[in-house]
């Protein structure tokens, strides 16, 4: 929109009212109007009919909580140009802070071009969003409820977290649905076990033996109808969020080809970032607003800091787990890269950097629509194999081992044969020697015979 025309508007957000302050246009005269609207939907739609009347065309408003995507949605229209503000950007002063003069501020912000926008991401990726979102808020309730069983288990004595890697397994779930249904004998319990916790039945036995009151056996019960609920809201919400994801196949198979990602990476990826990657100037941008970069804090020319800032948790959270996946791999670059940063600085930044690299690769495959491309795990050594090899061999010799050194054939350099030398005259004065001058001229010759007294 051009800024011939440019009228600015600032919404302060708050749960029950909004407080609208527009300013003159472009060149105008017009007074600063004020005004104050409710937050029901009629209310809103009467915001923006009056907003259109005056014909505003830039509208920004802060990010406060959600309150501000009811705002947001109704005001969405071809006729504004929306603007998210991040609040630190419109932070008041102490004791200098009121709804109107927020609303002014954020007006004058704008029309001086002194915002950053925020990313907000169309209608349907938002939706997916809310999917997505509400999937993993179900997994943390179902992960509390597997904290609770375990508990149950360790306080009447059961040890069978310390025989079974995962309690919530098949055989785990199959030993607790028994002892829930009455089943007290030990031996009888064991031989619920199944794949390759049979090598381990005689332990599991010995776990199994105590006593289990009714008390707690009724408590285990409502556990466990508990777990097999959020278990299946779960498969209710991937079969939302499946159905949802079908404008965006190709984009899931292309996402699926990085190592360490599946299908629920991707969905939560496109979820979060969207599939078009012009919103982000480039690469850096996008992971910057993922906060998957190093912070910069710095003061009287020294480095205060470089922690990781805030950004999109959700994101965040499913590029580390995907990154630590990696971590496990048997081969591969970003395997490679993990071990390589975590020799010097950690496996904690050695996560985040494997991250960053896995949100550049994906911003990369979207906007390009170009597949994964392996560089192997000796990526980094075939960069400079002399470097590598000598930093081997040294390590190597410092354990005590000890390497020949090849042969080397000596060289036998021929002199050349010099030019003969013409006869001397038998009068011609003798030819002085050539040498390095000396720094100080003889200053006379000592005769030993003379004696000095």
């Amino acid at each position: 929109m051009s800024d011939i025309w440019r009228r600015c508007c600032g919404i302060d957000v708050h749960k029950d009212t909004v407080v609208v302050c527009v300013l003159a246009a472009a060149g105008g005269s017009e007074k600063i109007i004020r005004k104050t609207y409710g937050t029901f939907q009629g209310e809103l739609i009467r915001l923006r009919i009056w907003l259109k009347q005056l014909r505003v065309t830039h509208i920004a408003m802060e990010s406060t909580g959600v309150y501000w995507m009811p705002v947001w949605n109704v005001l969405e229209d071809p006729v504004f140009t929306l603007l998210l503000a991040n609040p630190q950007q419109v932070k008041a002063i102490r004791g200098r802070k009121s709804d109107q003069r927020d609303a002014k501020r954020i007006a004058e912000y704008l029309q001086d071009k002194r915002l950053d926008p925020s990313f907000v991401p169309p209608l349907e990726i938002r939706q997916l969003r809310m999917l997505t979102r509400h999937r993993v808020s179900l997994l943390e309730q179902r992960n509390e409820v597997h904290n609770q069983i375990r508990d149950l288990l360790e306080t009447a004595g059961i040890k069978l977290s310390s025989v079974a890697s995962d309690i919530m397994g098949v055989s785990g779930q199959r030993i607790l649905r028994a002892l829930a249904a009455g089943e007290q004998s030990a031996e009888r319990l064991s031989w619920k076990v199944r794949g390759r916790l049979r090598k381990k039945a005689d332990r599991v036995r010995e776990a199994m033996k105590t006593e289990f009151s009714v008390f707690q056996r009724e408590l285990l019960t409502l556990y466990l109808r508990h777990y097999d609920f959020l278990t299946g809201q779960v498969g209710l919400v991937e079969a939302k969020i499946r159905t949802h994801m079908e404008p965006f196949t190709p984009q899931v198979a292309l996402l699926s080809t990085i190592p360490g990602m599946d299908y629920i990476v991707a969905w939560n990826l496109l979820a979060e970032m969207g599939a078009d990657m012009n919103v982000f100037p480039d690469a850096a941008h996008c992971a910057s607003w993922a906060g998957l970069c190093p912070g910069s804090e710095e003061s009287g020319g020294k480095r205060i800091s470089g922690r990781t800032k805030k950004g999109n948790r959700y994101l965040r959270r499913i590029l580390t787990q995907a990154a630590w996946a990696n971590s496990h791999r048997k081969d591969g670059y970003l395997r490679a890269l993990f071990h390589r940063v975590k020799a010097r600085r950690g496996w904690g930044r050695a996560v985040i950097a494997v991250a960053h690299k896995l949100i550049v690769i994906a911003y990369e495959m979207l906007k390009n629509r170009v597949p994964y491309r392996e560089l192997g795990g000796d990526y980094f050594d075939q960069k400079n194999p002399q470097r590598v090899g000598k930093r081997l061999i040294g390590r190597l010799e410092r354990m005590g081992y000890t390497f020949p050194v090849p042969p080397v054939a000596p060289v036998v350099a021929v002199a050349p044969q010099p030019a003969a030398w013409p006869a001397a005259a038998p009068n011609d004065p003798p030819k002085k020697k050539r040498g390095r001058p000396r720094k100080l001229p003889a200053v006379g010759i000592i005769n030993p015979e003379i004696s000095i007294g």
